[in-house]
C-alpha cells in the first residue's frame, strides 16, 4: 500500500509498517509518478490550495489522514467516497492547556508586566484570578472536557454548552441566557456554516462587561471587526490563538487592540501533540492496510471523483 506523508519528521515518527510504502509528499510541486498508486494522504498541517486540490488526481485513494483535529479547509476536496480522518484526540492536552495558560495570563495581566519589564519599570498593581470565576465552555467535546479536567484545581465555576443538550451540559440554545453569567468564555466549536462568526456583535454585547473571551478552535469563529470593536470600546477582553485572516498581516488592526493577547495557533505546538498524532497516523496506515475500521472517520467524500 503507497502511503503519502508531508515531511520526514512525520515517516520518521510513523516507522515502518509491513506491506507500506512510504512516500515524502507535501502537495506541493511536481506530481509524483506514484499518484496512481498511493492509497493514504497525509496533508500538511492546515493544508490548503494545491495540498488539498491533488486528492482529485489521485484514482486509488482510500484515506485522507488529517494531523489537525479541524477539517474544515479539507473536506470539500475529497473525492467522492474517501474517508476523511481528523486527528480528534490528539492535541486536546496541549489545546486545553493553551486555555488555561492564556486565562492566567490574561486574568493576572503577565503581558502588563512582560512589557513593564522591557521597559525596567516596577509596575505594581492588583489584578483579577482565575481562582472564583466562572468559565464557559462553547462546544464541550474532546478539547473542553480536557479543559474542565486541567481547571479542577483552580476553584472555579464550570457551564458548558455543546451543540445539543445533555447531562450537565447546556445546548446551544441556551447560550444567550449563559453568556452573561461568564467571567471567562472559551469557544472550542469546530468550524462549520453553524459556527462560521458565532462570536459576532450580538454574542459580544451578551458577555459580562469586562469579560475575557478566549478562542482556542479557528479564527472565522470570531467576527474580526465586531471584536475589534467591542475590544475598542472596553466591553471585552479577549487572548486569541486563531485568528481572521490567519496569519494576521503585520498592518492588520488587531495587533494595536487593547485588551487583547494574540499567540500564533500554538495551541496544539507541543512535542506531546506531536508524538500522539504520530501514534494516531501510524494506527490508521496499519487499519486501513489491513482493511479494519478507521478512527475519527469525520465525513466521507462527497466531492469530485478521483481521476480515473
Amino acid at each position: 500500500m503507497r502511503v503519502w506523508l508531508p515531511w520526514q519528521q512525520v515517516a520518521d515518527g510513523v516507522g515502518p509498517l509491513p506491506g507500506v510504502e512510504v512516500e515524502i509528499f507535501d502537495g506541493s510541486g511536481a506530481l509524483p509518478s506514484s499518484a496512481d498508486e498511493v492509497e493514504v494522504y497525509v496533508p500538511p498541517f492546515l493544508a490548503v490550495g494545491p495540498a488539498v486540490e491533488v486528492m482529485a488526481r489521485l484514482p486509488r485513494l482510500r484515506l485522507v489522514q488529517l494531523l489537525t483535529a479541524g477539517y474544515d479547509s479539507v473536506a470539500p476536496y475529497v473525492p467522492t467516497g474517501v474517508s476523511l480522518c481528523s486527528a480528534r484526540g490528539a492535541h486536546d492536552v496541549g489545546t486545553a492547556e493553551w486555555c488555561v495558560a492564556a486565562m492566567l495570563a490574561a486574568q493576572r495581566e503577565i503581558p502588563r508586566f512582560v512589557r513593564a519589564q522591557a521597559e525596567r519599570r516596577w509596575d505594581f498593581g492588583f489584578t483579577g484570578t482565575l481562582s472564583g470565576s466562572t468559565v464557559l465552555i462553547v462546544g464541550y467535546g474532546s478539547i473542553g472536557s480536557e479543559l474542565d479536567r486541567q481547571l479542577a484545581g483552580f476553584g472555579v465555576t464550570m457551564l458548558r454548552v455543546a451543540s445539543r443538550a445533555r447531562d450537565g451540559i447546556a445546548g446551544v440554545e441556551d447560550l444567550p441566557d449563559l453568556l452573561g453569567r461568564a467571567d471567562i468564555v472559551v469557544v472550542l466549536v469546530p468550524l462549520l456554516p453553524s459556527t462560521t462568526r458565532l462570536v459576532d456583535a450580538a454574542f459580544l454585547a451578551a458577555m459580562k462587561p469586562g469579560a475575557l473571551l478566549v478562542n482556542g478552535a479557528r479564527g472565522p469563529v470570531v467576527d474580526t471587526e465586531a471584536l475589534l470593536l467591542a475590544l475598542r470600546a472596553g466591553r471585552v477582553r479577549a487572548a486569541l490563538d486563531v485568528t481572521d485572516p490567519e496569519p494576521l498581516p503585520a498592518e492588520h488592526p488587531l495587533w494595536d487592540a487593547p485588551g487583547l493577547l494574540i499567540t500564533p495557533h500554538v495551541g496544539g505546538a507541543t512535542p506531546l501533540s506531536t508524538a500522539r498524532v504520530m501514534a494516531l497516523v501510524r494506527d490508521q496506515i496499519a487499519r486501513c492496510a489491513a482493511g479494519e475500521p478507521l478512527r475519527n472517520v469525520v465525513a466521507t467524500g462527497s466531492g469530485p471523483p478521483a481521476a480515473r
